[in-house]
């Protein structure tokens, strides 16, 4: 049943960027496709239980900065989280869908900020172990051409939860990649806390992921080759020591290609069919959809103390930081 269904929405399923062809199976079966990448949502954790994507050269090279434009997302019809969930809640919204994994296309860049894509993050954790496995990731996507990458919580039914809409504080979080032109897959399993191993060494087979959240990981393989990749912890099979920097020009005042608007049309609640080329990734009739951070809610500073923790001030309007650690 659960490959019908995936093979279900690999037939439906068409957005512009974001190749279908191996899909996870999903428990949950509340799938969103957004540009460029496509989730698996859970209304009782109020977050994905995996998102997909395929990453390229291009994708982590392109001229876009990140845009910081927390925004509940329009496309998950029963609500997801909002800023408020995460309010002094001492949790980073933490991406799975990286935003850094997005610059080549202001669309792709804007829909990374949907609460649909964030998950409860220690600060430690997210912008120390988790970081540099996400840039070892683009690393892995310069050198491979192409990728694909499955990012997600494991989510049960006893975790913790924050703010008004109980979104989950998951203990583990995973990644699993599959390189066609390695011939290989690489799975990654890390607690939500501060990491002190080194990236390689949470590496673990597909089938312990697999185990723990009950996703199976790219079924549209042949059976044979599937069993053949997932069954081992291949880590030592991928390159941990290539670097690469991603040089990014002035952002564009427009954009050089046309997208769907990522506007919600009010007469139907789809999403509009025009096109744009607005940076913003709206046209001109749903420019009041464009939400970007409050100018009157405020949030608490993202920057760590040295003593470790989070830092208790409230972060200045417009910004991530108080006024002491803001740069």
């Amino acid at each position: 049943m659960i490959r019908f269904l995936s093979i279900l929405i690999l037939l439906v399923s068409c957005t512009m960027g974001n190749a279908q062809e191996y899909i996870p199976s999903n428990k949950i079966q509340v799938i969103v496709s957004h540009s460029y990448y496509t989730i698996s949502y859970s209304e009782a954790h109020e977050q994905a239980e995996w998102v997909y994507y395929v990453l390229t050269s291009k994708m982590v090279q392109g001229p876009y900065s990140r845009t910081d434009d927390f925004r509940p997302d329009p496309f998950v019809k029963t609500g997801s989280a909002s800023k408020k969930d995460y309010y002094k809640s001492g949790y980073d919204r933490g991406h799975l869908a990286p935003a850094a994994d997005m610059t080549h296309s202001a669309t792709a860049m804007s829909e990374s900020f949907y609460y649909s894509n964030m998950s409860p993050q220690e600060p430690s954790f997210n912008r120390g172990g988790w970081k540099k496995l996400e840039s070892q990731v683009r690393n892995w996507a310069v050198a491979n051409d192409s990728i694909y990458v499955v990012t997600g919580p494991v989510l049960s039914s006893d975790l913790p939860a924050i703010g008004a809409n109980s979104v989950a504080v998951p203990d583990y979080y995973y990644k699993v990649i599959y390189a066609p032109k390695l011939e290989s897959m690489v799975a990654f399993l890390m607690p939500n806390q501060k990491l002190s191993l080194s990236t390689k060494d949470y590496g673990v087979s597909v089938d312990e992921v697999e185990l723990k959240t009950g996703i199976d990981f790219f079924p549209q393989l042949a059976d044979s080759l599937e069993a053949a990749l997932e069954k081992d912890n291949n880590a030592g099979q991928w390159d941990f020591n290539s670097s690469s920097s991603y040089t990014k020009s002035s952002s564009h005042s427009t954009s050089t290609v046309a997208v769907q608007c990522l506007g919600i049309s009010k007469s139907s609640g789809n999403r509009c069919r025009n096109k744009t080329k607005d940076p913003t990734g709206y046209c001109h009739l749903h420019q009041s959809q464009n939400l970007q951070p409050s100018d009157t809610e405020s949030s608490r500073c993202m920057a760590i103390t040295q003593k470790g923790t989070q830092c208790k001030r409230d972060s200045k309007t417009g910004s991530n930081y108080c006024w002491q650690h803001e740069k």
